[in-house]
């Protein structure tokens, strides 16, 4: 038998997917994680597991936004309950990228050594865990600031493995030409969850207390894990061991991608800084709106400002993505597409931000805010999909790695933003501050970014 040809280029399957089609006869096999594949099918989902995993992806990016928005909800009421004045609330929102950027790396490393089906689930099932956990912990106490930062900063903890793991896993399971509708439908489970828990939390807030909206939205989280694994895994297979950690936890030395002349290229830092923009500006919005709204307009219903940006913003998420396959398969530019995709998602989406800090109205405010939102979600189409036509072999490390970035940003732009409410008592700072890092980020990403693989060209090298 012929010897497979990734395997005559001195690497593995499970560190490279197979750079021939998979019918190709001396494609390397690759043995689907959690589910029998005949030897001869190749790396990616068959159609019929493309929707059931696409359908579930996103449900589970849902409940991790359900989990990650409940304290910016309910940070208001517990602000209230527990005497913490602007800073100390901003410290409660910011120590969740404290713990965020610090497993980005390490989670998109282990997704691409071991699955990323396998570091989805257990990091679901830890931070299912500790939102149930925090109200408990935070009325026990005696002093709930401490606890609840903590439990915070552990959240993002281990909420941080997720995207990195779900950029290895569709790396390497969907087909190119079906990434952008993929990361997109996927990505805006993070629209739908902010969306659901913006609705039915207020809901919960006002009727039954803050700690309802914990309850929930764990809850949720538990129920998902138990049916994954249910349907995905069999009864006798472990999550993930200790076994598998300490074997992968590392970047191995064995590796054949020279990480030192992959930093070097341009485009790979293009998709950095562009990430890095990305996040940190989403999150810094994502954290201060619902409390903006509160102030600014304190007579204005929760579950209006809470639910009508993220709304709009799911349909324009699912459209970019569209969008974004059908230029391709019209035959233009990869790499145009992304880059306009990216025009829309990070330029034009910062000219409303910065209307929506000098707006009095309440109808123009929930519009601007809407729009803003709402084109954000074209990044999936640009930044997100780069990053996998760059080097899918382990595009989970390196969004890892851009994704860092973004957090510790996000870290010192949630924290200055509350600094500069407290201190200058306007919004139009921090509106201002999200824009210019937009502009730059995008700025970078236009100028360096590439769609060809550099991964390739490494290993031959």
């Amino acid at each position: 038998m012929a010897t497979p040809q990734c395997l005559q280029n001195g690497f593995t399957a499970d560190l490279l997917p197979p750079l021939l089609p998979p019918q190709h006869p001396d494609a390397c096999p690759n043995t689907y994680l959690g589910e029998k594949r005949s030897e001869n099918a190749g790396p990616y989902w068959t159609r019929q597991e493309y929707r059931v995993w696409t359908v579930m992806l996103l449900l589970g990016t849902c409940l991790l936004y359900c989990a990650r928005v409940t304290m910016p909800i309910c940070s208001v009421s517990m602000s209230t309950h527990f005497n913490w004045d602007k800073k100390q609330t901003g410290m409660v929102l910011s120590s969740f990228f404290w713990g965020y950027c610090l497993t980005q790396i390490i989670g998109g490393h282990l997704s691409d050594k071991i699955g990323g089906e396998k570091v989805l689930l257990m990091s679901a099932l830890s931070w299912g865990l500790i939102t149930v956990a925090t109200p408990v912990v935070a009325h026990m106490s005696s002093v709930p600031l401490f606890l609840v930062i903590l439990f915070r900063f552990l959240m993002g903890l281990l909420q941080g493995v997720y995207f990195p793991a779900l950029t290895s896993l569709l790396s390497q399971r969907v087909r190119e030409n079906e990434r952008a509708f993929t990361c997109c439908t996927v990505g805006s489970g993070s629209q739908f969850g902010t969306l659901v828990i913006g609705g039915a939390g207020s809901l919960l807030l006002d009727w039954y207390g803050w700690e309802s909206v914990f309850f929930f939205s764990g809850s949720l989280a538990l129920l998902w894990v138990y049916y994954m694994y249910k349907q995905h895994f069999s009864e006798n297979e472990h999550i993930i061991s200790l076994e598998d950690i300490t074997k992968n936890f590392s970047l191995s030395t064995q590796t054949n991608i020279p990480w030192r002349r992959l930093f070097r290229k341009r485009p790979v830092w293009a998709v950095i800084i562009g990430q890095l923009c990305i996040a940190s500006t989403f999150f810094t919005l994502l954290s201060w709106l619902p409390t903006f709204f509160k102030e600014t307009f304190p007579n204005s219903k929760g579950w209006v400002f809470n639910v009508i940006p993220w709304l709009l913003a799911i349909p324009a998420g699912v459209f970019s993505g569209f969008l974004s396959d059908h230029l391709i398969s019209l035959g233009f530019q990869t790499i145009t597409v992304r880059k306009s995709m990216q025009v829309i998602g990070m330029g034009v989406s910062s000219f409303f931000v910065l209307c929506l800090g000098h707006t009095t109205s309440f109808r123009n405010a929930i519009i601007l805010a809407s729009a803003a939102i709402g084109l954000q979600t074209f990044n999936h189409s640009g930044v997100s999909v780069n990053v996998q036509d760059l080097a899918p072999s382990c595009a989970g490390f390196l969004f890892g790695v851009a994704n860092t970035g973004g957090a510790l940003l996000g870290v010192v732009w949630v924290y200055l933003s509350g600094y500069l409410i407290e201190v200058t008592g306007s919004w139009t700072p921090v509106f201002n501050l999200v824009a210019v890092v937009n502009s730059i980020g995008l700025g970078v990403f236009l100028t360096f970014a590439e769609a060809r693989r550099v991964d390739v060209d490494l290993i031959h090298l």
